[in-house]
């Protein structure tokens, strides 16, 4: 994979698909800024397996919905690379429940950090990577942002957002020559999936065409592939990467 920028911030990446992504990004020559909240240790341990591979890693904890603290965090890279060259918003979280029964206050914390967060990362990439016109943004949304799904109305309201945003800043970034993309994993093999009681798993693999859940490092190639110059072409797009649930 072929990149002419030298930086990425991975926001949500010490574990988890975040984490596979920023060792795919890295292993791809990029120097990643590993962002956490409150996984100082996992992000160090994530940023240690990178250094010992022979690439370059900077680990930097920030609340991603603290507008303040996510515009220090950039202005920290630009001051120490010179540049921001791309961004992966994968930061996020849930919190399910019906929505019969769902406060206002769990509706936006979700709203918060998820797409309040994103919203916050694009504009300031913009900002930053206007200057230099070269730039590449991937925003990670979900499945659910297309499907919707019962027992996510806050999280499918987020990441459906986060699609639609996407396309705007698409719009907005192009003249600069400054790329936004999606992508929207369907189920990916996690901690989250882990937990899953067997006949669960296998009521959501029978509705997967090609029969099984998808690995962290098939969604962190598809970003790769997206932020990278070969998809120099593409932008505004939702990549798919959910094993054929949704064609």
């Amino acid at each position: 994979m072929k990149f002419s920028g030298k930086n990425v911030l991975v926001t949500g990446a010490s574990r988890g698909i975040g984490a596979q992504i920023a060792k795919t990004l890295a292993g791809y020559g990029l120097k990643v800024w590993i962002n956490y909240r409150s996984g100082a240790e996992e992000a160090e341990a994530v940023k240690s397996e990178i250094l010992a591979a022979g690439s370059q890693a900077e680990t930097v904890g920030f609340d991603v919905t603290d507008e303040e603290a996510f515009v220090s965090a950039i202005k920290r890279i630009v001051e120490e690379d010179g540049e921001l060259s791309y961004l992966v918003n994968n930061a996020g979280i849930t919190k399910d429940k019906l929505a019969m029964r769902m406060k206002t206050e769990e509706f936006m914390a979700v709203i918060e950090a998820n797409l309040k967060s994103a919203f916050i990362g694009c504009r300031e990439a913009l900002k930053v990577m206007g200057k230099k016109r070269f730039g590449s943004v991937v925003n990670v949304a979900s499945i659910v942002g297309e499907t919707g799904n019962a027992g996510q109305t806050n999280y499918a309201a987020s990441k459906g957002g986060m699609i639609a945003m996407t396309k705007s800043f698409a719009q907005e970034a192009a003249p600069r020559g400054i790329r936004y993309n999606v992508v929207t994993p369907g189920f990916i093999a996690t901690e989250m999936t882990d937990v899953l009681k067997e006949e669960i798993k296998e009521a959501f693999i029978a509705k997967i065409p090609l029969g099984r859940f998808g690995e962290p490092a098939e969604v962190a190639e598809a970003i790769a592939f997206l932020l990278s110059d070969h998809a120099s072409y593409v932008t505004g797009e939702t990549l798919k990467v959910n094993g054929g649930m949704m064609m």
